[in-house]
């Protein structure tokens, strides 16, 4: 590789990482505070939840990587041609694939690591992800509720207990039952204990409140009473594997006698097709963005930022995309729009490319975006001038 293109390549991969770093933890906390429940509700520990909020991560980044890198594409051929830089590799006769090939080439390891982890790390953590959250439910009454405190196991369904002893022994329990409609329950006693299957609440020396809605109240002591928590555990602690939590391998040959697959095996179809086109996304928002920041242009020629219609595009691109695949499970000839998508979007990007001409927004688009990014400017400069005025008194 020629020093220019070398010097092209660490700016670009430079500009890159910062990209992508801030975006990356700003979505990633957005996703892992979504979870938060997971340790308010169920009693986990800080190292479980960290080892969520890890997981979470594979699924984040084949989505950000297009975007970061075309915000690095645009942002540094635009600083080179403010700088001049761009005017000079003009005049000195370099061809133009001194700035295409490396910024291709950062393209082509994008895409490569995000088709591994999109196929293959990510499913692995998702898979992992549903475990920990099926397992950390499975046994919510034995094991996880903290005493004195109320836990809502289920809807209109909360526990209270003032004491947990040895061998799944409970002290002290208090149960609301309000999840069928006819009537309320209000259980009291002062031990019990969930058998080994967890599948009944054995309680002994207690009482049960019945509230009708008219608002008669029954009370009828017990020695001992069995409450039933097999509608609660018989799914818990088994995680149900969808179509985006399996591999690759999985997807190009589905088990047929898979329970999931029976029921939605379109949806295997959707999420194949979608794997094989996500990746390559890193390549195309690249040619795009070339084919926009590419060429030398004069600083008094007024137009759109760069990196503003390229994001354009490439948003424009992404929801497409993701509306096609969406639409496989009900039509399957949406597959064709999903693969057409970055092949008819790089063969526009080279043919411009090829020709030296710059890829442009149509008119009444770029006007309206252009409209928008000037107020957004001017509300950003607004409020920064009302906290520099706020900060100086």
């Amino acid at each position: 590789m020629k020093l220019l293109e070398t010097y092209i390549l660490r700016r670009v991969g430079q500009m890159f990482l910062v990209a992508l770093l801030p975006v990356l933890a700003i979505i990633w906390t957005t996703q892992v505070l979504q979870r938060i429940n997971l340790v308010t509700d169920s009693g986990q520990s800080i190292g479980s939840f960290a080892k969520l909020a890890t997981m979470i991560l594979p699924s984040i980044i084949p989505v950000v990587l297009p975007f970061a890198l075309v915000i690095a594409v645009t942002q540094t051929l635009t600083t080179m041609n403010n700088d001049s830089e761009l005017t000079v590799i003009d005049a000195a006769g370099a061809r133009r694939s001194v700035l295409i090939r490396p910024i291709l080439l950062l393209a082509a390891v994008i895409s490569v690591f995000s088709f591994f982890v999109d196929n293959i790390v990510e499913p692995r953590a998702k898979t992992v992800v549903r475990q920990m959250i099926a397992e950390t439910y499975a046994d919510l009454l034995s094991s996880v509720i903290e005493e004195k405190t109320f836990r809502k196991l289920d809807e209109g369904l909360y526990v209270q207990i003032s004491q947990r002893m040895a061998g799944r022994m409970l002290k002290g329990l208090f149960v609301a039952d309000e999840r069928d409609p006819a009537y309320e329950l209000i259980y009291y006693a002062k031990e019990g204990a969930v058998d080994d299957k967890g599948t009944t609440l054995i309680m002994h020396d207690g009482e049960v409140h019945r509230k009708t809605p008219d608002g008669n109240v029954s009370v009828i002591n017990f020695d001992s009473y069995s409450f039933d928590l097999s509608d609660m555990t018989e799914n818990r602690g088994q995680a149900t594997l969808r179509a985006s939590d399996r591999d690759l391998w999985f997807l190009l040959n589905p088990d047929p006698t898979d329970k999931d697959y029976t029921i939605r095996p379109l949806s295997y179809r959707a999420e194949l097709h979608r794997r094989l086109t996500d990746w390559i996304l890193p390549v195309v928002f690249a040619l795009f963005s070339l084919a926009i920041a590419g060429d030398a242009r004069s600083h008094r020629e007024a137009r759109l930022h760069p990196m503003v219609s390229a994001l354009t595009y490439a948003f424009a691109l992404r929801w497409a995309a993701f509306y096609a695949a969406n639409q496989i499970d009900t039509d399957p000839e949406y597959i064709a729009v999903l693969y057409g998508i970055p092949i008819v979007s790089s063969i526009v990007s080279i043919v411009f490319l090829s020709l030296h001409k710059r890829l442009v927004m149509p008119s009444f688009i770029r006007d309206r975006v252009s409209s928008f990014w000037r107020r957004m400017q001017e509300r950003l400069l607004a409020a920064a001038g009302r906290t520099g005025g706020g900060t100086a008194q």
